[in-house]
Order: structure tokens, then C-alpha cells, then sequence
């Protein structure tokens, strides 16, 4: 666990980095008023219904429907009283899996009020790997679109999940044929006790691919969501008059960091897109009445949206902010929108780091193209070679990052955190150099994830699957190119004597096991793995033979 608290980052007169001593701190608290306590977490929502009622909050466009702040505020005390009226306390868990809507945001909050934790479900994982995911943070409620109906009523008998709340939008959004509306209808304006939080207290639980191939709850706090939206807010413009439109999924760190929570923080507004169309987006972009300032995706959108017959005529010049980050970003798409006059904002970021870490201002964009900017105000980094010390100039090595916007660890992990912190540093993985100017640049990553589609993929999970394979022997999954997904799987199997194995079998069986994109693209059967003198097979050589000349084709 990291030894500096969260609470607070200051820095000395000459610019170096100040670290409390833990000890002294806890003897400081000890001895002060109860009120002068760690920082208090405050209530976004409530203040801007305070301040500006009719201020539009939240748009959706699937179903046409437009929130105030005021609305929005009556819908997350009707989910608080719900909540409490269930036996949902400070600490218990409520679990979302849904597309996007303004379901995320009731959530959020309204376990904010009563002290619980969110945790936000992929919607692209199967039943197994939801299974692993709901045991590990035991939810008392699973809120649940009526697309995963089955899937819901599945996880509730293997999960002994005591209470399910569809959300039904099928046949119109009224509380008439909607169990959840119904539901905030039933409890609209009764009094639920609010929980008093601080930046401590954990917010929401987002669970990340793991290298062992279970994956691990990152936790976040509440003063984690409060540093981005100052981190990631201010450089990026977000304000009163922010109209954020929202296409990455809102289970993900990057669809509800980047930027709705910011937005939201500012009192703007955020227009969500259930699901992302590249036509359709650019349709609203382009719309003066939708008025859109804001938008972030990860790169395959971007060119998605690039390679649309529209984007040529589509009007850009309302955007005052383009983000993308998630994944490299190919020269192409950033000297594509350029050339419209859209100049993308690069940054780096990971769900442990809530996410903004650092950040290319637009000034910089072409000039550093390929760079991810600078260390954000409220964070540092350091590159660190492999004996621990920091990197000069142009020289590689592992980004370490800390600040108040770091986890303080995994759920029920504690092997995991302590593996992944030296101290008060986050060792991100990634190998990373930074230039004379400080201008980072991701190089490569220290792990093995490779990212498709702007999802990461980890290979140890991926292989476990593949070793239920009755033919196989050994497997490795590398990440190879692709133009569509910036990165695609390839499986490299070794098969038992006298077996045969094809594309279409592999596929197939991983398919009914794990998400989408995670599932192989294709598979090549060699006769030995390349291991080191310990037995750990040598990635680095996979890459260099299937990268290289005598990969397979990629589609």
C-alpha cells in the first residue's frame, strides 16, 4: 500500500515532492478537532441543484430525454431511499450491468449519499467471467438492463445476489413498463440518511484484467474522482457551459472520467450515446442544436468516424475539445483531424490513476505528435531504469506515477497492491522514456496487455482458456497489428502428439468463454514455445518471428 495518505499533495518552496510522515500525520489527527478531519468528500449534484435547478445535467439521445440538476437530484434521493429500504448501508456494494444511460449517474451518486460502493459491470463479459467478478465484490443489488435479463437472473443463483432491478426501456421509459422508474417513482421524496464521507472512502469498484488471469477491483475513491476532474478539468477547458458528448462505455474509466464526472463536477452538461455509431456521432457533433464543446474516445472511434462518407461535410467547429487516449494513437488519425481543424488531445491514463496522469496540450499536439504530453498539475511521475533509479533524457524505462488520483489498491488484493506499489508509487507497467523538454512517450508495455479496440487484453487469461483445450499443450497469446483495432490476439499453440487443431475450433470455444475482444483472431502451431533457462516462454521472440516476415494474415 502506498505510505503517503491521499488526502493532500503539497510540494516544498524549491519544488521538491513533500511526503508526510504517516506517523506524524495520525498524531497530527489525533490531537485536532473531529472537524478538522481528513477532506471531506462534498455532493456535486446537490450543490448545482442549489445553484442552478434547471440547468441541464444529463441528455439522452436513445430516448429523447433531458435531465436537470434538479432531476437528476430527485432521482438519486429516490435511488438513496431505495437503497437504505433494501438494508444497502455504508460499505455494501450495488453492481450495474447496463448500456449507457443516466442509470450510471444515479448510481454513482446515490451511493455516494449512503456511503456504499458502485461496481460497474462490463456488459461485454460472459456469465463466467461476471461470475468471477460478483463473488469477489458480493453486491447485496444487481441493476440490470432488460438485455442481460437472463444473464442477471444467471448471476443472481451462482452469485447469491439477494436483490435484481431491471431497467426496461423496450416499451417507452415511463415508470408503467419500467421496474427500475417505478421504482424511483415509489420513493420519490422520502428521507434517506446520508453518510458523512471523505476523500478516503472508496466511491466505486472498476475491475481491470489481471496477469493472472482473474481480474483485479481497482478501487476508487472519492477523492480520486474529485483530482481528475481538477487534473484532467482544467486543462482540457471543462465549465459551466460544457456540453460533453459521451460514446465510450460508462463502465469504463474513460467513459466516466473523460469527461462526463468532470462535467458533471462543473455543472455542464453530458449528451450520452447508449451505444457508439460513427454516423450518428457525427451527426450530433455536427448539430448546432446539440451544441456539442466536448468529446473524448479512445483512437478506434476517431477513425471510425474519419473513414464515415460525413466527416468531410460534418461541422466540427463547435468542438473545443477532442481527448483520446486508451491506446497509442496512429499518426494518421492525428494528422487526419488536424487537417479538419480538430487537433486531438493526447494523454495517458489507467483505471488506477482515475485515470488522467498526463497530458499533451494542444499547443504542443502537432509539434510532439506521438508524445503524451506532460505530468498533470496535481500528479508526478518518475521513469525509473532497473535498478531503481530515475532515467535521464531519451532513456527507457518504467513509468511510475503518484499523487492524490492513485488507487490506494485492489479489492480483496492485498498480494496485488503491494505488488504494484514501490512505497507511494504506482509502477504502471509501461515502459516509457521522456525527451529534453519532458515530453513523455509510451515506448512499449512492461507487461504483456496488449490493447484491441481500446480494451486491454491480458494474455494469462486468454491462455487459460485455450488450455481447456483438450488438443493443446502449451499456448501464448501475443498482441499483433491490425489497422481496424490497433491490436488483435494471436494464439501460439503447441499441440499434443497426434492432434490436430483449427482456426474456427479455437475461436469458437473461446467465444462462449470470453468477451468478444479478447478472443483470438487467429492461431499459429508451432513446435516448441521459446522459453528462458527458468521455463517462462520468451514473448520477445514470439513477437519478433509473427510480427516480422512469417506472420500469418490479419484481417
Amino acid at each position: 500500500m502506498p505510505n503517503a495518505p491521499r488526502t493532500r499533495h503539497d510540494a516544498s518552496h524549491d519544488g521538491t515532492p513533500f511526503v508526510p510522515d504517516p506517523q506524524a500525520v495520525t498524531a497530527m489527527r489525533s490531537s485536532r478537532p473531529a472537524s478538522w478531519g481528513p477532506v471531506r468528500a462534498y455532493d456535486w449534484i446537490t450543490h448545482h441543484q442549489a445553484n442552478r435547478p434547471h440547468k441541464e445535467a444529463v441528455r439522452e439521445l436513445a430516448s429523447g430525454r433531458r435531465f436537470s440538476y434538479a432531476d437528476l437530484d430527485g432521482r438519486i434521493d429516490a435511488l438513496t431511499a431505495y437503497l437504505a429500504s433494501i438494508g444497502v448501508g455504508r460499505g455494501d456494494r450495488v453492481a450495474l450491468l447496463a448500456h449507457n444511460g443516466v442509470e450510471y449517474f444515479d448510481l454513482q451518486f446515490a451511493c455516494a449519499r449512503i456511503g456504499s460502493i458502485a461496481v460497474l459491470l462490463n456488459w461485454r463479459l460472459t456469465v463466467p467471467e461476471l461470475e468471477y467478478i460478483l463473488n469477489d465484490s458480493s453486491p447485496r443489488l444487481l441493476i440490470h438492463d432488460v438485455a442481460f435479463a437472463e444473464a442477471a437472473q444467471e448471476l443472481q443463483r451462482r452469485c447469491a445476489i439477494a436483490s435484481l432491478l431491471c431497467i426496461d426501456t423496450s416499451a417507452g421509459s415511463g415508470p408503467a413498463t419500467n421496474p427500475y422508474e417505478a421504482t424511483l417513482a415509489a420513493f420519490a421524496g422520502q428521507a434517506a440518511p446520508r453518510a458523512e464521507l471523505t476523500h478516503d472512502d472508496v466511491s466505486t469498484i472498476m475491475y481491470t484484467s489481471g496477469t493472472t488471469g482473474h481480474p483485479k477491483g481497482a478501487m476508487i475513491t472519492h477523492g480520486m474522482n474529485f483530482w481528475n476532474c481538477t487534473n484532467l478539468g482544467i486543462p482540457s477547458g471543462v465549465g459551466l457551459d460544457t456540453v460533453h458528448l459521451s460514446v465510450l462505455p460508462l463502465f469504463h474509466t474513460g467513459g466516466l472520467n473523460c469527461y462526463s464526472n468532470p462535467v458533471l463536477h462543473a455543472g455542464g452538461t453530458v449528451v450520452i450515446m447508449r451505444t457508439f455509431d460513427p454516423g450518428r456521432a457525427l451527426e450530433v457533433i455536427g448539430d448546432p442544436a446539440h451544441g456539442i464543446t466536448h468529446f473524448f474516445a479512445v483512437p478506434a472511434p476517431y477513425q471510425f468516424m474519419m473513414q464515415h462518407p460525413d466527416f468531410v461535410t460534418t461541422d466540427l467547429s463547435r468542438l473545443r475539445s477532442a481527448g483520446v487516449g486508451g491506446a497509442p494513437c496512429a499518426l494518421t488519425i492525428l494528422q487526419t483531424w488536424a487537417a479538419r481543424g480538430v487537433l486531438l488531445m493526447q494523454g495517458f491514463g489507467m483505471t488506477e490513476t482515475s485515470p488522467a496522469c498526463i497530458f499533451l496540450d494542444p499547443a504542443d499536439a502537432i509539434r510532439k505528435l506521438g508524445s503524451t504530453g506532460k505530468v498533470l498539475m496535481h500528479t508526478e511521475m518518475r521513469i525509473v531504469n532497473d535498478d531503481g533509479g530515475d532515467c535521464g533524457p531519451n532513456e527507457i524505462g518504467e513509468l511510475w506515477v503518484a499523487g492524490p488520483n492513485i488507487t490506494p489498491g485492489y479489492w480483496n488484493r492485498p498480494d496485488a497492491t503491494a505488488a504494484s506499489f514501490e512505497g507511494r508509487w504506482l509502477k504502471t507497467g509501461d515502459a516509457a522514456r521522456a525527451d529534453e523538454e519532458g515530453f513523455v512517450f509510451i515506448v512499449d508495455r512492461w507487461k504483456d496487455m496488449y490493447i484491441s479496440g481500446g480494451e486491454n487484453v491480458y494474455p494469462a487469461e486468454v491462455e487459460n482458456v485455450l488450455y481447456q483445450l483438450p488438443q493443446v499443450a502449451e499456448a501464448a497469446v501475443i498482441g499483433i497489428p491490425n489497422e481496424k483495432w490497433g491490436e488483435v490476439g494471436l494464439a501460439v499453440l503447441v499441440l499434443k502428439p497426434g492432434q490436430t487443431l483449427d482456426k474456427s475450433t479455437v475461436v469458437g470455444h473461446c467465444g462462449e468463454r470470453l468477451a468478444r475482444f479478447k478472443v483470438p483472431n487467429d492461431i499459429a502451431i508451432i513446435e516448441a514455445l521459446p522459453r528462458n533457462a527458468t521455463g517462462k516462454v520468451l514473448k520477445r521472440e514470439l513477437r519478433l518471428q509473427f510480427v516480422g516476415s512469417g506472420a500469418p494474415a490479419i484481417s
